[in-house]
């Protein structure tokens, strides 16, 4: 009976602890507004504006790209607004956001289409970001891409 007892217990706590794994970790209040920002950001990015990524990012903005290129702020903007870097459509999945003290890390996979300077493309991204929170305010201060190697 001891045994029995024993392996019960044992059952339902691996049932409890797997149903915990499985269950969506729920933002806290720091995570949710990087998230708002990260939002605002790929809107940003299909519908670009000066005013509005010059709220989003840093002056001190380096923004990396999966070719190796790397951007200032100025480099950024000008691309977007110009239409040599166009995205027509930008999916985010997989994002994970860690908030330590006033930095917050931004992992995610980013795919979509392009139409940069008129030539038509996809992307598969695996994006790093990272925010700074100043005056009440998440800023990108760093992007690095690296293209997702296709599933063999």
């Amino acid at each position: 009976m001891r045994s029995l007892l024993t392996i019960l217990l044992f059952c339902t706590l691996q049932a409890s602890l797997t149903a915990q794994n499985n269950t969506p970790v729920e933002l806290g209040k720091e995570e949710k507004e990087v998230s708002v920002a990260v939002e605002a950001l790929r809107k940003a990015m299909i519908d670009p504006d000066k005013a509005t990524l010059d709220k989003l990012t840093m002056p001190q903005l380096s923004y990396g790209h999966s070719s190796g290129v790397v951007q200032n702020q100025a480099e950024f903007e000008e691309a977007l607004t110009s239409g040599k870097s166009d995205f027509v459509t930008i999916d985010i999945t997989e994002q994970s956001i860690r908030v330590i003290d006033k930095t917050a890390m931004v992992r995610y996979i980013m795919s979509g289409t392009t139409n940069d300077g008129g030539k038509p493309g996809q992307m598969k991204l695996s994006i790093l970001l990272v925010w700074l929170k100043q005056k009440g305010e998440w800023r990108l201060l760093a992007r690095q891409a690296v293209k997702v190697a296709p599933a063999p």
